[in-house]
């Protein structure tokens, strides 16, 4: 009977915590990545190059997460796109003017673009730890780009960054990621306030104050990278489809 009252009980789950719902393997997968995407050439002999266009509200971590893919293949830090050390009331990244736009009559505007020369995949970078807080003219900005794209049957991306500021246990192990309900949330808020998918939000963390690579951090920037080379990728096959 006593062995029955003092027998040790089994320790409850974290409430911070859910089952997976992303699977990688974090022992294996950046070889396997690093060479499929070393190896991967378009599916369409028009296009050399897949063109992606990055945009988002400063400070979100574009210029970061820039430096961050490239810090994966370099095997070292990079700063080739210079990004704020410091918060700032103004975004370090050049990105267009909303009080210019481009017209026709611009010597740079390209009248007919063939495929090679247009964008083939959308992505919107976007911070975990300010989602919440976003006014609503710059979620109404990122649904009328997207909602262009959209138009031209462009896919889009959500690369959700500074996910370990928002959760303890995931800035403690990374690899919590997919098991967080703080960073599903905030997925879930994306998706509302932007129309995209689940499926298509990629939650990262970026280089910032790591002297050396980590193996974790590279997989999901790698893992977010193959994604929207894919999504690219079919949108060029695609266009070979629809001629």
């Amino acid at each position: 009977m006593f062995s029955r009252l003092f027998k040790k009980q089994p320790k409850s789950p974290s409430p911070e915590y859910e089952t997976s719902w992303r699977s990688i393997d974090w022992r294996e997968d950046k070889e396997k990545l690093l060479t499929t995407i070393n190896n991967f050439k378009p599916g369409n002999s028009e296009v050399n190059t897949l063109r992606i266009l990055m945009h988002g509200p400063q400070g979100a971590g574009k210029s970061s997460f820039f430096n961050s893919v490239d810090s994966v293949f370099q095997g070292r830090n990079t700063t080739r796109a210079q990004a704020h050390a410091v918060e700032t009331d103004r975004s370090f990244t050049v990105t267009f003017n909303p009080n210019s736009p481009i017209t026709e009559e611009d010597p740079k505007y390209n009248k007919k673009p063939i495929l090679k020369d247009k964008i083939h995949c959308l992505v919107a970078v976007i911070a975990a730890d300010t989602v919440s807080m976003q006014s609503h003219d710059v979620f109404k900005q990122l649904r009328d780009v997207r909602e262009k794209a959209r138009d031209l049957c462009i896919p889009q991306v959500i690369i959700m960054t500074k996910v370990d500021e928002i959760c303890p246990l995931v800035k403690e192990d990374l690899t919590t990621i997919y098991r967080s309900k703080k960073i599903k949330q905030k997925m879930e808020e994306c998706s509302v306030n932007l129309g995209v998918p689940l499926n298509c939000i990629f939650p990262v963390k970026n280089y910032h104050q790591e002297r050396t690579t980590d193996t974790t951090i590279d997989i999901l920037i790698l893992d977010a990278l193959q994604n929207i080379i894919y999504f690219a990728n079919d949108h060029v096959e695609d266009e070979v489809d629809s001629e």
